[in-house]
């Protein structure tokens, strides 16, 4: 099979990018071994072939609208949207509002503390593109935009395999809470509580948590065409890591958002009933 040469550098880039732990202070190490340039990295069985690279596979998955929801509630999230500004052009209608109606549940039952902050990142973009946006929802603005990396066994530019198994070096789609902060081996970092049961609920005995990397930054990317992997972890650029975990905050929403996402905070009767009573507080 002949390959274009956009094709084959995407290729190439994917063979020669590292990976990198996301171990919480006193985890045993299970480092990888860094990548030797033309040798491959172990990755899961369903990303092996080269169509995985492929710009077709780049396309992000056509989203249904959530079911359920009121008419007016989808109006308010698109308002929302189209205030946001250019900021968050590439924030997918469908990814929002998923997030906004899970943010509103999770308001409504008390799971998260902090009002009005809501990250999501589309993990279902190539990690080329800046893909995980801050809001203020009350100030209807884009607080942060940055490039985040997926796990390891998800993929490679684009991830394709989600999993809560622990040393699935994978990365774990669904709803989060922020928790609190420590100095780990990345320096400053967030621990994360995760929501759904099955999908993410492992995210702390996995040690998934918001820590900055290298190769989560957009020099890396300069040079390798694509962001290094986690071992599950959503890594931020070197330059940004403080500020995003310093705005979003202790008991915050994070959405990873992907193909396959299922939540039972995917509520609209209940986000439409939390909205109208206490908007987005």
């Amino acid at each position: 099979m002949r390959y274009t040469q956009e094709i084959r550098a995407v290729l190439v880039a994917a063979l020669l990018a590292g990976t990198a732990g996301c171990q919480s202070v006193g985890e045993k190490s299970q480092a990888t071994a860094a990548a030797v340039p033309g040798q491959r990295q172990p990755l899961a069985p369903d990303t092996l072939s080269p169509a995985a690279a492929l710009p077709d596979s780049l396309r992000p998955t056509v989203l249904a609208p959530v079911p359920g929801l009121s008419d007016s509630l989808r109006r308010e999230v698109a308002a929302l949207h189209q205030a946001l500004g250019p900021a968050a052009q590439a924030l997918r209608p469908a990814v929002l509002e998923r997030a906004c109606v899970g943010y509103l549940t999770l308001r409504h039952a008390g799971r998260i503390r902090r009002p009005g902050v809501l990250a999501v990142a589309d993990m279902d973009l190539p990690s080329t593109e800046k893909r995980l946006w801050v809001l203020n929802l009350k100030d209807r603005k884009v607080v942060h935009r940055s490039y985040v990396a997926h796990g390891r066994g998800s993929g490679w530019v684009r991830a394709r395999r989600f999993s809560n198994r622990i040393k699935s070096a994978c990365t774990a789609l669904g709803f989060y809470r922020t928790a609190d902060t420590y100095a780990g081996k990345h320096g400053l970092s967030r621990r994360l509580h995760g929501l759904d049961r099955g999908q993410n609920s492992n995210a702390l005995d996995r040690y998934v948590v918001l820590h900055g990397a290298d190769y989560a930054g957009p020099e890396y990317l300069r040079q390798h065409g694509q962001l290094g992997y986690s071992r599950g972890c959503p890594a931020l650029p070197p330059e940004q890591y403080r500020a995003i975990i310093n705005a979003v905050g202790e008991g915050a929403c994070l959405l990873l958002s992907g193909p396959g996402l299922e939540s039972k905070w995917l509520d609209g009767a209940v986000a439409a009933r939390q909205l109208a009573a206490r908007g987005w507080q």
